[in-house]
């Protein structure tokens, strides 16, 4: 994680939702995916930002009050998306193994239906998955009523 931000960029919000919203990432990945095309990106950086944006919306539906908003900045060296919600604490961040976010443990291995049941019941990979896709480049914001949860597609120069 890097405490990097595009802070004089400025950002436009892409959408709003609240707790009762139905399919509330379902909502926010077709809203982002509309504004990065709109933007002029395409393929892997739509496919990557819209991933990442699902973990941290989801995130912020489970586990903080809203209402929450979406908001996009590009600059001219990368594309930040963040994730406000109103609950200003930090989540507890973990440590990233060195091995991959998805990968079974090895006790599970060919453990048949029961192993794989197991795996795809876990939870707790979300910013691991955003720690890949940007390569670091994600992190929190606290003010005084909310929090952000950001991240940037590094290396990605914004289209004109």
């Amino acid at each position: 994680m890097t405490a990097r931000r595009a802070l004089g960029a400025t950002s436009c919000v892409v959408w709003r939702w609240t707790s009762c919203t139905p399919n509330a990432s379902a909502q926010a990945r077709a809203a982002l995916r509309c504004a990065l095309d709109q933007l002029g990106f395409d393929g892997e950086v739509i496919s990557d930002a819209v991933l990442a944006v699902s973990e941290f919306v989801t995130n912020a539906t489970q586990h903080a009050v809203g209402p929450y908003e979406m908001r996009l900045r590009r600059t001219a060296a990368e594309v930040i998306c963040e994730v406000e919600d109103h609950d200003p604490r930090i989540p507890e961040i973990p440590t990233f193994p060195a091995t991959a976010p998805c990968a079974p443990a090895e006790e599970n291995r060919g453990g048949g239906l029961e192993a794989l049941c197991t795996l795809l019941s876990e939870h707790g990979r979300g910013l691991h998955i955003v720690h890949e896709l940007s390569k670091g480049a994600w992190g929190f914001q606290s003010q005084k009523k909310t929090k952000t949860a950001w991240f940037a597609l590094p290396g990605v120069v914004a289209p004109d």
